[in-house]
């Protein structure tokens, strides 16, 4: 498979992250770049879904649990033509849709309000759970941070979808191993996530964050798995494609000014 469209998409995307958040002076752009490519994959390959028909019964689901990603949400919707992309400069703006995390029903796509960490994914597992119920073949995907994952109500959503075996869940763990206050290690240490999620009887699956190949894979495994959740542990950078910013815990929540914005944007490879 040739998957440069794939990458040429997710930098497009990175491109207006960047724009999106300095046009607000307010967001975060470090986890949004992160987990870019994720992010493409599910709307762009991996997802049953229709900007035409954004509401049908049997569509696949993504909650942004880690809800402050907002910014690189909307740009693959925007990208992926659920909105008008000249939308994605109102970004935090008065009175705008592209509210600083996602609100449910007030943009076509967004499938929960999110923002209080952890709660995203509860709402996930009952969505999965409802889908299981009425035979619905929608499966339900959910990216997680990983300083998200030091919220209890994380591990209490975790215990529900294994004890229902709702293998039309899967979980996406955005691994860049920082957070607003530093390296999750330092804060409060999260490791091994994998052996966590196994004893609460999901299906781990690891793979590089950053590369299609890898993450195609990881989501037709978890297609193929039949009586428990999956979650996939997706290796990644924050900041991902500007140097500036890479692996910086600082850029989790600022803007960037105008000599900033114009560098990283060279860097993705879009003009200013």
């Amino acid at each position: 498979m040739d998957y440069r469209t794939y990458e040429e998409t997710a930098q497009k995307i990175r491109v207006d992250v960047i724009r999106e958040v300095f046009e607000a002076n307010s967001g975060h752009p470090g986890g949004s770049l992160s987990s870019a490519d994720i992010v493409t994959a599910l709307y762009f390959k991996v997802m049953n879904i229709d900007p035409e028909d954004p509401e049908k019964p049997d569509r696949d689901k993504l909650i942004f649990s880690k809800g402050h990603a907002a910014p690189v949400q909307y740009a693959a919707l925007a990208e992926r033509g659920f909105f008008p992309k000249e939308e994605l400069t109102t970004l935090r703006k008065l009175g705008t849709r592209l509210q600083g995390h996602p609100k449910m029903g007030a943009l076509p796509g967004i499938e929960m309000s999110t923002g209080s960490l952890g709660q995203g994914f509860s709402a996930a597992v009952g969505m999965a759970l409802a889908n299981k119920m009425d035979g619905n073949p929608g499966r339900i995907y959910a990216i997680l941070g990983d300083g998200e994952l030091q919220e209890g109500i994380i591990w209490e959503a975790a215990m529900a979808a294994g004890h229902y075996g709702l293998d039309g869940l899967c979980a996406i763990v955005d691994w860049n191993g920082l957070q607003i206050d530093g390296r999750n290690d330092d804060v409060m240490k999260v490791r091994p996530i994998d052996e966590k999620f196994r004893s609460f009887g999901f299906n781990v699956i690891m793979c590089d964050g950053h590369n299609f190949e890898s993450l195609f894979r990881a989501f037709d495994e978890a297609k193929e798995v039949k009586g428990r959740p999956s979650v996939i542990i997706a290796s990644t950078h924050k900041g991902q494609g500007v140097s500036f910013m890479a692996d910086d815990p600082g850029w989790h929540g600022k803007a960037p000014d105008e000599g900033q914005a114009r560098k990283a944007v060279s860097e993705l490879g879009g003009e200013w």
